[in-house]
C-alpha cells in the first residue's frame, strides 16, 4: 500500500513542499511542487474511480473515491496525480472546487465531495405559468451544459 506522503514543512493550502536550510536534493522538493502546481492549476480530474489507470500519464489526476484499491487504499477523497512514475496524494481541502472531465460536472468539497442535484422542472400545481417553466428548463439547461448539474444520460 502507497501511504499519502506529508512535507515537514508545506504550504497550508495544497501541501507544497518547502525548501529548508541546508536541504539535500532541493531538486526533487522544487519540481515535485511545480509538478502539483502544474497538474492542480486547471482544476480538473481526468475522472473519478477507486483504482489507478494501468496507462496514467505525467501529471495526470484523478479523484480517489471508495473503496479505494491498489497503491491508493487509505486515500478515499485525495486527488491522485501521476509524479516520476508514482502516485502523489493531495488531502482535499474545505472548499476545493475541481472539474471531472469523465463525469462533465463539477465538484465541491465540504466535509465530503458534493455535487448539486438538478431540481425537477415542475410538473403540477394550481396556477400553471408556461413561460416560467420554460425559463426554468432552460435555466437547468444551461446549468447542465457548463457541468453544474450532472449531464442527461443517453
Amino acid at each position: 500500500m502507497s501511504e499519502p506522503f506529508t512535507f515537514t514543512s508545506s504550504t497550508p493550502n495544497i501541501g507544497l513542499p518547502l525548501l529548508i536550510a541546508g536541504q539535500a536534493q532541493k531538486e526533487f522538493f522544487l519540481n515535485q511542487s511545480l509538478v502539483i502546481v502544474d497538474s492542480l492549476h486547471r482544476r480538473s480530474v481526468i475522472a473519478s474511480q477507486p483504482a489507478p489507470p494501468t496507462n496514467a500519464d505525467e501529471g495526470d489526476c484523478f479523484r480517489i473515491t471508495a473503496p479505494a484499491t491498489q497503491e491508493w487504499v487509505g486515500c478515499e477523497d485525495h486527488i491522485s496525480i501521476r509524479i516520476g512514475g508514482s502516485w502523489h496524494f493531495i488531502a482535499p481541502r474545505e472548499g476545493m472546487f475541481v472539474f471531472d472531465s469523465a463525469a462533465d460536472q463539477f465538484l465541491l468539497y465540504q466535509s465530503g465531495w458534493r455535487v448539486a442535484s438538478t431540481p425537477a422542472i415542475p410538473a403540477s400545481g394550481a396556477v400553471i405559468d408556461a413561460e416560467a417553466r420554460a425559463a426554468i428548463s432552460e435555466l437547468i439547461d444551461a446549468l447542465r451544459d457548463i457541468g453544474i448539474f450532472a449531464p442527461v444520460a443517453d
